[in-house]
Formats: structure tokens, sequence, C-alpha cells
């Protein structure tokens, strides 16, 4: 397999026909192979992008898409709330994990919470998620809520974790 340079992954901020559809079949796929969900985390999902598509503000929200070689292989995006930023939907295929995209994109996001002056945002993952949430505590974030869940097909325990910047 050749090796993944950063350098040519493109990441584009602007929302396209197509691109939250995608979201959610990534996540669909990816979760149910790798960590056994089932088609209620699918549904949640797309109750979730449903009310991005819905509410989506190109002043307020954020879409982060990574292509490479002319398809889709990552997307963090970044949602308003009333008080806050809420991080979601941050996935990369298999092969784009481990090459510094995770951290560039993060690097990015905070750059934008300072950009509009929001010094307050919060994401939910769940246990399994080890790298993911190795990576958000190296950016600040921190446990701040745990619930058992079984909303995915299967038990876990769902945590929020918030990020207050000075």
């Amino acid at each position: 397999m050749k090796t993944i340079a950063l350098n040519d992954i493109a990441v584009r901020s602007e929302l396209l026909p197509g691109d939250l559809g995608y979201i959610a079949y990534m996540h669909g796929d990816l979760y149910a192979k790798e960590c056994g969900y089932g088609l209620n985390f699918e549904a949640y999902v797309l109750a979730g992008l449903g009310e991005l598509a819905h509410d989506y503000d190109a002043e307020k929200d954020r879409i982060w898409m990574c292509e490479h070689e002319g398809r889709i292989v990552g997307a963090l995006v970044a949602q308003h709330r009333e008080r806050a930023i809420q991080l979601r939907y941050f996935i990369f295929l298999p092969e784009y994990r481990g090459v510094g995209l995770g951290k560039k994109l993060m690097a990015e996001f905070i750059a934008f919470m300072q950009q509009r002056g929001v010094t307050a945002a919060y994401l939910w993952t769940t246990d399994e998620q080890h790298a993911a949430i190795s990576l958000y505590t190296r950016f600040g974030f921190q446990l701040t809520e745990e619930k058992p869940s079984r909303a995915f097909g299967k038990p876990l325990t769902e945590r929020r974790y918030d990020l207050h910047l000075a």
C-alpha cells in the first residue's frame, strides 16, 4: 500500500450536495464493521445530519471535507449551538488515520472557534473510541458526563467532553 502524505489530502469547507449523505454512509459502514453498531446508530447519525442540513449557516457552522485522489476520505463538522459549538461527525477512512489529518483538523476547529469568538465547545462519543478520545484530550477537551447506552445496538457508555478556551 502506498504511503499517504498529509499534503496530498485536500480539505474544503464548502458544503456540497451529497456531502452529508456520504458522511452518513461512512459512519454507518465503518462503525458497523469496526464497533458492531447497528441501524440505530445510523438512524442517530441521519437524524443529526438532517438537523444540520435544515439549520446550516455558513457563517456559524463549518465543515471540513477531506478529499484524496477525487474521493472523500474524511470529515469534521462544527455545528453552532446556543452557547457553544458542537464538534460532530469526525471520521476518516481507516487508511487515512495516523497521517496527521486529525491533528490538522482539530487545530483548524480551534482556530474556527477563536475566529468566531466562541469559547466553549463540546462533543459526544463512546468509551470505545480510544484514539479519538486521546486526540480530544490532547486538545484540551475534558470528560464531563457519562451515561450507559444501548442506543447503537449494543451496550456501551456515551461520553460528553467539553472544551473551554480562555
